[in-house]
């Protein structure tokens, strides 16, 4: 009963409304005033009442329990619009030829509901970058059991089996408590990742033991002398927690590259302060780039010092790729100290963030397909690709999403936005407010109780559950068994009207040692030879 006594404000106004003229009518109704005009409004106002008070208690969807009675109008509005057209808007900013709305998909698969659909494909087939994958005359069974991928090279001691399919870094700070205790629930009942994003490792990752992957960002949240320096001590106490899987080296991100974390002031609460040990009232900024290394020779070192650090856990970095002989430079550190990272992720342009200039967010930076190969080609240049796994990540929702990324390279795939769509998330847009309608993405605690972590849990689990069955019944139908048997020859794109090509062609492969052997590669000739190992910039 205690939601009747929410505090008043604009969200809650018609409720509060109308919980108002409901008492004022009993008044009236108790002085014995029985007029049709006091009895029918009163059985109006009690009804609503009635419907705003189970809004407030009910636990299935976030915004009517942030907006009792208005938030009706919403779900009235989707009746009114068939649903189908949210399958079919326009195509989003990566180019995906499938004109699908993700979201759609997402919340299917989180919420169990059907997920088929009459008509067949609704696409363009002869548009330019359409695009499939080829079935098999002769499926496979479909697999039952989860597709899984061990990270860990020869310096690593405590090798990972990690899901295919895991949550990308979202910072507790950009996500609310209760949306962290959720997805961190959900990842532990299907036993697959959480990233917890440069914001730290928080008690809410704790709580319920699902497996992490703890990034560590240019701001060394967690791990940071209070001069804003990375504390070897107080990252290899953290890191010693059983919990903890996997260290990841943010670089950069995907829809921010070069730019650095950003969590508006309004969202740094007093828990977070003392959590990131940054002040309240400021925005928290993490710095653009890294201030323990300055070369890439410094920076292999570094994840060298990180793996050991964390007692031989799996080490690797996150980037986005820009300059092609900054990440050959790094390789080539790789071969000249002898240190190389257990994993790579390759963060692509298209991803996203709660904070960004428009331009960094829609114009700087490598898309992931094409990050996702070069990283690949290069590793495999250099003799290395069979000691590093790749992890992709950058509007990652389907498993057509997934199947088509590890086909080009990837080892496994990251979501973030197929997550929050599960958790409720409605793309209201407005994550740098603190004023999220479905308390995924505030630090309101009055906004982010909309937001019922056990129902949650279920739909976190489903939606990585049924998205690695969807996958599991394409791989069949292609007749193929394992995510690593896919190749670019079983995926086609239309490149015009009559011309169609594969992804064999659109995204050739090195041969194992080319770029040591000396490349002719365009891709990647002139790139090698301006990258140093002892600098970012590129030589001659």
């Amino acid at each position: 009963m205690r939601a009747l006594f929410l505090p008043f404000t604009a969200r809650f106004a018609t409720y509060t409304i109308v919980v108002a003229m409901t008492a004022f009518l009993l008044t009236l109704d108790v002085e014995g005033n029985t007029q049709l005009y006091v009895v029918i409004p009163l059985v109006v106002f009690i009804g609503l009442t009635v419907i705003g008070l189970v809004d407030l208690i009910q636990a299935r969807h976030s915004v009517l329990r942030n907006y009792p009675l208005t938030a009706h109008i919403r779900f009235i509005l989707e009746e009114i619009r068939p649903e189908i057209r949210q399958y079919f808007l326009e195509s989003e900013k990566d180019g995906t030829p499938f004109s699908r709305d993700k979201r759609a998909i997402v919340y299917q698969r989180a919420k169990q509901a059907l997920q088929t659909r009459p008509f067949g494909t609704q696409n363009d087939v002869y548009a330019a970058g359409f695009e499939w994958l080829a079935h098999s005359i002769a499926p496979k069974p479909v697999v039952k059991e989860p597709f899984r991928v061990v990270i860990g090279g020869p310096d690593c001691k405590k090798p990972y089996s990690a899901s295919i399919f895991n949550i990308s870094a979202m910072s507790f700070g950009s996500l609310s408590p209760r949306a962290i205790l959720a997805l961190n629930a959900g990842a532990k009942k299907d036993n697959f990742a959480h990233d917890t994003g440069e914001g730290g490792y928080s008690d809410y990752h704790r709580q319920n033991g699902g497996d992490i992957i703890w990034e560590i960002g240019s701001g060394y949240f967690g791990s940071r002398h209070r001069d804003g320096t990375f504390d070897p001590d107080e990252f290899a106490r953290i890191a010693a927690d059983d919990q903890i899987k996997m260290v990841e080296l943010k670089i950069s991100q995907g829809a921010k590259p070069g730019h650095g974390g950003v969590l508006p002031a309004a969202k740094v609460s007093e828990e977070i302060s003392k959590i990131r040990g940054v002040p309240m009232g400021e925005d928290c900024i993490s710095p653009a780039k890294h201030n323990a290394f300055s070369t890439p020779i410094e920076m292999m070192q570094f994840i060298g010092k990180m793996r050991k650090l964390s007692g031989g856990k799996p080490t690797g970095f996150k980037m986005c790729i820009g300059h092609p002989w900054e990440f050959l430079a790094i390789c080539k550190a790789m071969l000249e100290t002898g240190i190389y990272p257990d994993f790579i992720v390759v963060d692509g342009n298209e991803g996203g963030t709660g904070a960004a200039p428009l331009e960094f967010m829609d114009h700087l930076g490598m898309p992931m397909r094409e990050g996702v190969s070069f990283v690949h080609n290069a590793l495999i240049g250099i003799n290395a690709r069979d000691r590093i796994k790749i992890g992709a990540s950058g509007k990652v929702a389907t498993a057509f999403d997934m199947a088509r990324a590890m086909a080009i390279g990837a080892d496994w795939c990251n979501s973030a936005r197929g997550f929050m769509f599960a958790l409720g998330c409605i793309q209201s847009l407005s994550c740098h407010t603190d004023r999220c309608p479905t308390g995924v993405t505030t630090q309101d605690p009055i906004r982010n109780r909309a937001l019922y972590v056990p129902h949650k849990i279920d739909r976190v689990y489903n939606y990585h559950h049924n998205t690695l069955h969807a996958l599991a019944e394409l791989l069949a139908a292609a007749g193929l068994e394992h995510p690593r048997d896919l190749r670019p020859i079983h995926f086609s794109q239309r490149s015009s009207t009559t011309e169609v090509c594969t992804f064999a062609k659109l995204y050739p492969s090195l041969r194992r040692g080319e770029l040591l052997d000396g490349t002719q590669d365009s891709r990647f000739r002139d790139a090698w030879a301006m990258a140093r190992a002892d600098t970012f910039a590129p030589v001659g």
